[in-house]
């Protein structure tokens, strides 16, 4: 019977032989969070070396084991690509749609750049800082609620809330069942009929924003995101998108650590 090295590579290859889990590795490959990954394995759309992997607990060697996802072969690229992208409204976050709707990879460059995935979402309705990337351990971090990374959002809400409203907010509120907070809330500009509104969230959770306002009695109106941690959307036009610079990508991996018990 041949060894597991000699099945696989040459002896110079197999010196050192580094394993991780077979979900680690496909995010690394950029098919999305850790917690999508063992998705695509629990259902049984993942293969190592031609043989179905349905325990999570898998582990695999980089350059030695060959993995497929249904059907196509999968590897972690060296090359990292972080971007920012400058969401509009009525686009799909998703990179397609069945029913040919427009969707954020339309914005992007169809040559270049490798798959990416959007870290978190923006409703149809909602613009602004939107980050893809191939980078799935970062995503998961960025999007999982422990990690308590901070999402700032304009708000244009209809009436203007009252002091005790936006009291509310912070204290927290319910709807379907779900308690609802922001971490801070105030009014930028005021108004009669209207009022734009600074929302800071941690937690990210489905129309979390809109739901808020929706239990205070001022719905919104106009929504958009305009931080991520310590990435803000400064004056990037509609629709452009940009690479992350050194530094951006440093504080970002600063926040995505876990909180110390």
């Amino acid at each position: 019977m041949k060894s597991r090295s000699m099945t696989r590579a040459t002896p110079s290859e197999s010196t050192d032989v580094r394993e991780e889990r077979l979900q680690r590795y496909l995010a690394r490959a950029g098919l999305g969070s850790r917690r999508s990954c063992e998705a695509l394995i629990v259902e049984g759309r993942v293969r190592v070396n031609g043989r179905v992997a349905l325990r999570l607990g898998t582990k695999v060697s980089p350059g030695l084991d060959e993995v497929t996802c249904d059907g196509k072969r999968v590897a972690p690229s060296e090359s990292r690509v972080y971007l920012l992208l400058h969401k509009p409204v009525g686009i799909l976050t998703s990179l397609s749609d069945p029913r040919g709707r427009p969707v954020i990879s339309d914005l992007l460059p169809k040559r270049g750049l490798p798959r990416l995935f959007p870290v978190g979402r923006l409703d149809y309705h909602t613009e602004g800082l939107l980050l893809l990337t191939n980078d799935g351990a970062l995503a998961h971090a960025l999007m999982h609620p422990s990690f308590e990374v901070e999402k700032e959002y304009l708000a244009k809400v209809r009436g203007c809330p009252t002091p005790a409203d936006l009291t509310r907010l912070k204290a927290g509120v319910i709807s379907e069942g779900d308690r609802l907070r922001a971490v801070d809330a105030a009014i930028v500009t005021p108004g009669v009929g209207s009022a734009w509104l600074k929302l800071v969230v941690r937690e990210g959770r489905y129309h979390e924003i809109r739901r808020m306002c929706d239990v205070i009695g001022h719905p919104v109106l106009q929504l958009k995101r305009v931080r991520l941690g310590p990435i803000v959307l400064g004056n990037l036009a509609k629709g452009a998108w940009r690479r992350l610079s050194p530094r951006e990508l440093a504080s970002l991996r600063r926040v995505a650590r876990p909180k110390s018990p």
